[in-house]
């Protein structure tokens, strides 16, 4: 056999199980994990995030609520990692 005949072979039998390869994937079921996410740590109620809540449905408004202004400063306060105010600084 030359080493043209037995390149095309070889090609052929790749091809093959490429293929075959593919189909048998295409056809496979996918189990669905059945579990959805869940948290493993209860949270706690959390006000300052109910005032979020809150503050985000009001839209515009917002901007000229003093509770959202407070709920905001917070909210910043709590993400730069600066003490609450009942705690003292």
């Amino acid at each position: 056999m030359d080493a043209a005949k037995l390149a095309r072979l070889g090609a052929v039998i790749f091809v093959a199980i490429a293929g075959t390869a593919a189909v048998l994937e295409m056809s496979r079921e996918e189990k669905v994990a059945e579990l959805s996410p869940v948290r493993t740590v209860g949270a706690e109620r959390d006000a300052l995030r109910d005032e979020q809540r809150r503050c985000q449905q009001l839209g515009e408004v917002a901007a000229q609520d003093t509770a959202c202004l407070k709920v905001w400063a917070q909210t910043r306060d709590r993400f730069l990692g600066h003490p609450a105010p009942n705690q003292g600084r």
